[in-house]
């Protein structure tokens, strides 16, 4: 063992390459980076379309951040080996929160990463008005 708890992981995401973004591992580095739970992200030197992520398991797990990525638009890889891989970490991710009795609430969590993005975007959505003069319009 080299010392690391085992409830911290070390994945990589691809992308494919067919998107209107042409720096898809820049931009979910970006997006990634303010994500409770996620510890590093950075992009794979090898190939500009891959980033690695470190996170903790206790808090988020990297069938999260893959629909994050999904719901915000970014394109994953879906080679074959891709596919695989993704469904072997999952399905040892989610044996491995519950052998640690962590609450299996993805619909809570995925709900706060997604209110979080959302409330730090610049949008015409927000009703400044107090609560009481609302109800007038």
């Amino acid at each position: 063992m080299d010392g690391r708890p085992d409830w911290i992981k070390y994945r990589e995401i691809g992308f494919s390459e067919p998107h209107p973004d042409p720096h898809q591992a820049r931009s979910a580095m970006l997006v990634l980076s303010g994500v409770e739970g996620v510890i590093d992200v950075s992009i794979v030197h090898h190939s500009a379309s891959a980033i690695r992520v470190s996170y903790d398991l206790t808090i988020i797990s990297l069938s999260l951040i893959e629909e994050f990525l999904f719901e915000v638009g970014f394109h994953l890889d879906n080679s074959l080996l891709s596919k695989l891989k993704r469904a072997l970490y999952h399905y040892t991710e989610e044996n491995e929160r519950q052998n640690l009795l962590i609450n299996n609430d993805q619909d809570h969590s995925t709900r706060d990463i997604f209110m979080r993005n959302y409330r730090g975007r610049i949008h015409g959505c927000r009703d400044e008005r107090p609560e009481y003069w609302r109800k007038y319009l």
